[in-house]
């Protein structure tokens, strides 16, 4: 298994678009993941907060892939690896991961919305289902994650406001549809407009979030990012086996966030007295 890199032309097309499309990136491994997926699921109950997923609402699970060993060396892969260090440097962060049934629809929206002078963050997006434009792939408006351009302010900031404004059905924008088959990478911006639509009540995806390292005078900001998985219920960012079964490689992409997570406990105490149940995305 040889490490990859991005070649300039991807890169490029990143900086431009906001997203990357790579087909069978993890092929050889799918079968195993998908397996793993449902074993992790199975653990928790099977959907949301320990219940059963019944195909009415998203079923999540914040971190996901910290719960299996397997699903944890996704981040030793040479593939993922390479692909994370060409977008975010050798000493990138792991910004944890989450494991979806999606349900629905997803209308128009972004993961974020950062100048591009602040930290990159992005997603690795594993979907386990063949997936068309019209049963619930990914879509994403090429453009819309720059920052401070007329196009892509006038579409609104983390919730596609600008898009809601224009009248049109979210399914009828304009937009590139990431169609995927199980063993693709889908990369994007987390300022990325994107959304799904026609899909089914069982979609399973799960992403790997990423960012590049914090500097130092930036480390409120990062705790400011840490303190949202409170919303989840999770006391730490990353779940045990995370820790645990990392080697050097690993860790350095942990140690950072490790360093800053002390103040998540209180957070999610004070969420579990305010919240039904942890947050659904």
């Amino acid at each position: 298994m040889t490490s990859l890199s991005l070649n300039p032309q991807q890169l490029e097309f990143f900086r431009t678009f906001g997203f990357l499309h790579l087909p069978g990136l993890v092929a050889d491994r799918i079968e195993q993941i998908s397996g793993d997926f449902e074993t992790v699921f199975a653990a928790r109950g099977g959907g949301h907060n320990g219940k059963p997923h019944e195909g009415k609402a998203r079923s999540v699970i914040v971190p996901f892939i910290d719960n299996h060993d397997d699903l944890c060396s996704l981040l030793d892969d040479p593939r993922v690896h390479g692909v994370a260090t060409s977008l975010l440097g050798d000493d990138f962060n792991y910004m944890s991961s989450d494991g979806n049934y999606y349900v629905g629809d997803s209308g128009w929206h972004s993961d974020g919305w950062r100048p591009e002078s602040y930290q990159l963050h992005v997603k690795f997006a594993f979907y386990l289902d063949p997936l068309t434009r019209d049963t619930g792939a990914l879509r994403v408006i090429p453009g819309s994650h720059r920052y401070g351009d007329k196009f892509a302010d006038s579409l609104g900031t983390d919730h596609a406001e600008g898009i809601a404004k224009l009248g049109v059905p979210g399914r009828d924008i304009p937009a590139f549809a990431l169609q995927t088959k199980p063993g693709d990478l889908a990369v994007f911006n987390f300022n990325t407009k994107h959304s799904s639509w026609g899909g089914g009540s069982w979609r399973r995806m799960f992403t790997i979030n990423l960012a590049q390292r914090y500097p130092e005078g930036r480390i409120s900001d990062l705790k400011s990012y840490i303190g949202h998985f409170a919303n989840y219920w999770a006391d730490r960012v990353y779940g045990e086996r995370m820790i645990s079964t990392a080697g050097p490689q690993r860790m350095r992409h942990l140690e950072q966030v490790m360093a800053n997570d002390g103040h998540l406990a209180e957070l999610t105490r004070q969420a579990r007295e305010k919240m039904k149940e942890p947050a659904r995305g």
